[in-house]
């Protein structure tokens, strides 16, 4: 009595047991070495696995001590560095004389008499409280002042001394600023003057030098054929004529009914259902109302309104404005036309700015230009060669030889025989299954064939 299992009586190689272990199973400490990696692969006696060439990432740290000396700290040359000498302060020199403080406003200003404008809103009655006002608010009464320490400030001290001198103090920008001259700016744009050659221009071409005149031959006219009718006598017959047999039938009738007209001959009968149930009922014809003529009336007629007749008219004094009345500003004196600025200000006198020009470095040639370019001087003209076409042909590729029917594949291929895995039965034939062993293996045992 033999017992396979699943995996031995495979022999396609795709059926195998399931070899984890179940809730039903033990492992028993034993692993399931039956694989189809160690069936097919046995083991190899001394194979070592190749070394790998990827270096090592460990980091080997310098363990001597660090020079802290850098390239900038040994390359630098320190510059001595002098301060820019500050400008000097000119002293202040008040001009000589007095000051006339007279103002265009104060010498052509008029003063006018003015009143004290009366406000037009009513002075407020305060009506003064008997009692006496408690003035202890609700935050004096609940709230509590900390006892907290003031802070030191972290700011130092900066006691200022005033200058001892009037406008003693100068700024950086006077300190600092060092005046300079007005620089003209440099031009990049170039001249839009055009150069002119002095040589005089020659008309020659290389078409007028290389052109050679060919004669040419006199067109050759090609004399129109004068028209010649045909002697022959025109055949009218056709294909039709000559090859068709008419055959003897009758015209096609129409399906059509013929257009007959419905006619009779008895009385029309003039009562319809219309006339017999429709009954007329007697009817007037509308009234229209005519509108009464305007009589003009011959009583006085009243133009009091209500207005008029209910309104008493109460003696009020008018309002009066407290804006004062815009009176024109006229003075008798004559207007001077002369200013501030046209007292002080003086024009400069001021010229326009010359252009800054580079001088030419390369100098103009004063002599004849040659008529020769390096094109003409190094030019040599070879005779054109037509360019060879690698194109292949389009003639078909063919040839009389008969085509070799035979290939590799049926020299050479042997057919096999198509055989069923028995393990992809439910119940391999020839097998009964028996159990399953601790590893989750099927177990079948073999019949015995007698």
């Amino acid at each position: 009595m033999t017992r396979l299992c699943i995996c031995e009586i495979c022999n396609c190689g795709r059926h195998r047991c399931r070899h984890r272990p179940t809730a039903l199973y033990g492992q028993g400490g034993k692993t399931c070495v039956l694989t189809e990696y160690s069936e097919k692969y046995p083991v190899y006696d001394g194979y070592s696995p190749p070394k790998s060439t990827k270096p090592t990432q460990l980091f080997q740290g310098h363990k001597g001590r660090m020079d802290g000396t850098t390239t900038f700290k040994s390359d630098f040359l320190p510059y001595e560095i002098t301060r820019r000498p500050g400008r000097q302060q000119v002293e202040y020199k008040p001009k000589p004389g007095e000051i006339d403080l007279n103002t265009t406003y104060t010498l052509e200003f008029n003063p006018y008499e003015m009143q004290p404008v009366a406000p037009p809103r009513p002075k407020e009655t305060v009506r003064a409280a008997s009692g006496k006002m408690d003035t202890v608010p609700t935050y004096k009464e609940d709230f509590q002042k900390w006892q907290v320490p003031k802070r030191e400030l972290t700011k130092p001290d900066s006691v200022y001394h005033p200058p001892s001198a009037k406008f003693g103090n100068s700024t950086t920008f006077q300190d600092d600023f060092a005046p300079r001259g007005l620089v003209p700016r440099e031009s990049f744009k170039p001249s839009s003057v055009a150069k002119l050659s002095d040589a005089p221009f020659d008309g020659v071409t290389s078409n007028q030098l290389s052109y050679v005149p060919h004669p040419l031959e006199a067109r050759y006219v090609r004399t129109p054929e004068q028209y010649k009718p045909s002697s022959q006598p025109l055949q009218d017959t056709t294909t039709h004529r000559e090859d068709y047999r008419s055959l003897p039938c009758q015209l096609s009738k129409s399906c059509k009914p013929e257009p007959t007209k419905m006619t009779s001959d008895a009385p029309f009968q003039s009562s319809t259902e219309f006339r017999e149930r429709f009954q007329q009922w007697p009817v007037s014809k509308p009234q229209f109302h005519k509108s009464p003529e305007y009589v003009i009336p011959t009583a006085h007629m009243d133009l009091s309104t209500t207005s008029q007749s209910d309104y008493i008219k109460h003696n009020i004094q008018p309002f009066v404005s407290a804006k004062p009345f815009p009176r024109p500003a006229r003075s008798s004196a004559p207007f001077h036309s002369k200013t501030t600025m046209q007292d002080d200000f003086k024009p400069w006198v001021t010229c326009r700015q010359e252009l800054v020009r580079k001088p030419e470095e390369i100098k103009r040639a004063q002599g004849k230009m040659e008529d020769l370019t390096t094109f003409k001087a190094h030019f040599i003209q070879h005779q054109l060669q037509p360019s060879v076409s690698f194109k292949p042909s389009n003639a078909p590729m063919r040839t009389d030889a008969p085509l070799e029917e035979g290939t590799v594949y049926r020299t050479e291929f042997t057919p096999k025989k198509i055989s069923v895995c028995p393990a992809s039965f439910d119940c391999p034939p020839g097998y009964v299954f028996e159990e399953n062993d601790e590893r989750g293996h099927k177990l079948f045992r073999r019949l015995s064939s007698k």
